[in-house]
């Protein structure tokens, strides 16, 4: 095995040193103790020194290894990297990368798999200049995605130059997240600016024209109640959705009966239906036990409820019933009408914040238009599913589908299909 340079060093002094000792203890051979002291110094330094130049100088790690780490690194980086060489050949991806471009190849040009011409033309100013640079990249299929690309050079530890690396970061949740806030913002001002600017009109007219005529009084006075307690339910649905979604993330613990939930709330819309000329049936006797917060269900059935009086057929009817679910029992809540029905066209959309089918018909009965987006979240932290089925001039049917608590009773419970 060779020797290490600096521990041959170390013997060579110590061997030098007692060396000079002996020649002078030469002269005095009898000295046997200078003698012995001498060779003991020459075994002690070489060993000392050698063993401190070892710790001194440790074996360095091999390139593998560290080529190994930095592979590893790279392919837990959850955001898409790619390394690319002076002619702009791809060197390296990790595995997110790859997903994102399935036509990216090792050793072949980037531009043959990412048509871009902004990115494509950073990497050769970044090239040409050594200085890195953002540039933003997006995609439109299969689903459309925004990217904000950093490209940077980076040294080859090989000493075959400089490359390029280019780091993809997904700004695709942030910019829906952002354009769902000014939509929500914009939403909210009109329909509040519309009652506030009934009201200020009327409010106007009665400190004028109408400040003597006591029938006008009235009528108007009338009309800006309705407007204002519009105001109020928009106000308490927007602070109701904004608490669910707050918690949205936080399961409930609680055990609910969702079967006296769902009766007391049919109980309450019967004056209103009564109004409508609208008749109300409820089926399902007992128990129907979820995990559940009451006031969120209680909104739930009772927005449910009264979207199928205000807009549904002379019918109603409401049923609960239990069934095997793929985890375990599940509760069904179905509210059914046999109103016009909704064109399919609008039944993905219909949980979206504000949106209505019919504007004017929905704001005369009083809707804010935030009644199914409620429903939708509530159920989201109840990890239950919404199902909304209906048909142009049959009706519509909407089914919500919520987790069992306790386990199923032998018999008394009407089952319906999965």
């Amino acid at each position: 095995m060779a020797r290490d340079p600096s521990s041959k060093a170390a013997w060579t002094g110590a061997a030098a040193g007692a060396g000079l000792t002996l020649a002078a203890a030469g002269l005095h051979m009898d000295d046997l103790p200078l003698v012995l002291a001498a060779i003991t110094a020459t075994a002690l330094g070489g060993f000392v020194g050698g063993l401190r130049r070892s710790a001194a100088a440790p074996e360095p790690v091999r390139t593998a290894d560290r080529y190994g780490v930095a592979e590893a690194l790279l392919a837990h980086v959850p955001d898409p990297v790619i390394l690319v060489d002076r002619r702009a050949v791809v060197i390296e991806a990790n595995p997110a990368a790859r997903a994102l471009l399935p036509a990216m190849r090792l050793r072949h040009p980037l531009s043959f798999a990412l048509r871009a011409p902004d990115v494509l033309d950073g990497i050769e100013e970044v090239l040409r200049t050594s200085a890195p640079l953002k540039v933003s990249y997006a995609v439109r299929v299969p689903t459309e995605r925004a990217f904000e690309v950093q490209i940077g050079p980076i040294a080859m530890p090989d000493g075959s130059g400089s490359s390029v690396v280019l780091f993809l970061r997904d700004l695709t949740s942030a910019r829906r997240l952002e354009a769902m806030r000014v939509d929500f913002v914009a939403n909210a001002s009109h329909e509040l600016r519309t009652p506030l600017a009934s009201l200020l009109g009327f409010i106007e007219t009665l400190q004028g024209p109408a400040r003597d005529d006591a029938p006008a009084r009235e009528r108007f006075l009338a009309i800006m109640r309705t407007q204002a307690l519009r105001m109020t339910r928009l106000v308490d649905d927007l602070l109701s959705l904004s608490r669910i979604e707050l918690r949205e993330h936080m399961p409930p613990t609680r055990t609910v009966d969702l079967g006296a939930l769902t009766r007391q709330m049919v109980d309450a819309q019967v004056p209103l239906a009564a109004e409508r000329g609208v008749a109300i049936t409820c089926a399902g006797e007992g128990a129907y036990p979820v995990l559940g917060e009451a006031d969120e269900l209680q909104r739930v059935v009772e927005n449910l409820v009264e979207n199928a009086v205000k807009y549904g057929g002379p019918n109603v009817a409401v049923a609960l019933a239990r069934r095997d679910g793929r985890h375990g029992g599940e509760i069904v809540l179905t509210v059914q009408d046999d109103g016009p029905g909704i064109a399919p066209e609008h039944i993905p959309r219909l949980t979206e914040r504000f949106y209505r089918v019919d504007t004017a018909s929905s704001r005369q009965q009083g809707g804010t238009g935030l009644g199914l987006a409620i429903v939708k979240h509530s159920l989201n932290r109840h990890r239950g599913r919404l199902v909304i089925e209906s048909t142009l001039g049959e009706g519509t049917r909407v089914r919500v589908v919520l987790p069992e608590r306790a386990e199923r009773p032998a018999a008394g419970h009407p089952q319906v299909k999965a």
